[in-house]
């Protein structure tokens, strides 16, 4: 089983670069950075706030891309993920270009984590209408999966127009870059994965056991093999039974939560979820 790690990187917090190598060298196989372009003040504090993630996460956060730029420049094995980015908040056109370059620079190394959001202000903000924000990231994907793998893409939808055109870098993974959906146990999830994307994201990675029938039930009944579809528990605390259980059924990768903070902290954090790379890490 593949343990990756995800961090809400700050400006206050240790580079991208160094967590990156850190991870790299530590034996983890993946590092996945999360995106809010900013926090509206009048949005207030977010809803849900887990252990170790703080306001100033949200309002502080590293662009995911130019941040992982930096950890691809840096590391030679490691897999580079967003966890998870809002698609339906980003210009699909430009987005997909960020995507292609990464993944072409980096050596194919790419997934690419999306999201539908929370926050509402966040999505108005945008120019999201927050009812239609799943049918916008969707239409927002499959218009970057149009980008990358033909030679002149072209996609016409209800949200996306975009005659035929050309656009390289095409990213080294074909047809698509990895795609997961992240969020809850939610049947417009379970859609968007069966459709369009690789695998699921679940946040924590509680109550997967009785949610996989229903993905699988989603998958099959958009012609695919269930088999196909990846599910990748993300932020996860960890612990020996949690990983245990996770690996009894059929999870190959499970992506660990460092808190932000200090370097010191930061891996010293690191250091002890190392610790479960010999039961459970794949190397």
């Amino acid at each position: 089983m593949r343990l990756g790690i995800t961090a809400f990187l700050t400006d206050r917090d240790v580079s991208p670069a160094d967590l990156a190598v850190a991870v790299e060298e530590r034996g983890f196989d993946s590092l996945y950075l999360p995106e809010h372009t900013h926090l509206p003040v009048r949005a207030g504090l977010p809803p849900a706030l887990v252990e170790g993630v703080h306001p100033d996460d949200y309002r502080r956060s590293l662009d995911p891309f130019v941040a992982l730029s930096m950890a691809a420049a840096v590391t030679e094995r490691i897999t580079l993920g967003t966890g998870v980015v809002l698609a339906a908040q980003h210009d699909p056109i430009v987005l997909g270009k960020q995507v292609a370059t990464l993944d072409h620079l980096s050596g194919g190394r790419v997934v690419l984590g999306i999201g539908f959001g929370w926050n509402r202000a966040e999505a108005a903000d945008h120019g999201v209408v927050f009812a239609e924000r799943r049918a916008v990231a969707r239409e927002h994907v499959l218009c970057m999966q149009a980008l990358w793998s033909q030679e002149q893409a072209e996609f016409h939808g209800d949200h996306v127009h975009l005659d035929a055109c050309w656009s390289w870098p095409k990213p080294l993974q074909q047809p698509r870059v990895t795609t997961l959906v992240g969020g809850g146990a939610h049947p417009g999830v379970f859609a968007a994965v069966a459709e369009y994307a690789d695998g699921w994201m679940p946040i924590g990675g509680s109550g997967i056991a009785e949610a996989l029938p229903r993905l699988r039930r989603a998958v099959e009944a958009a012609g695919r093999e269930p088999g196909s579809v990846r599910v990748v528990p993300f932020g996860t605390v960890p612990s020996t039974g949690k990983l245990e259980h996770y690996r009894s059924l059929g999870v190959d990768e499970v992506v660990l939560r460092v808190p932000s903070g200090q370097a010191d902290a930061m891996l010293a954090t690191l250091d002890a979820h190392a610790s479960f790379l010999a039961r459970f890490g794949d190397r």
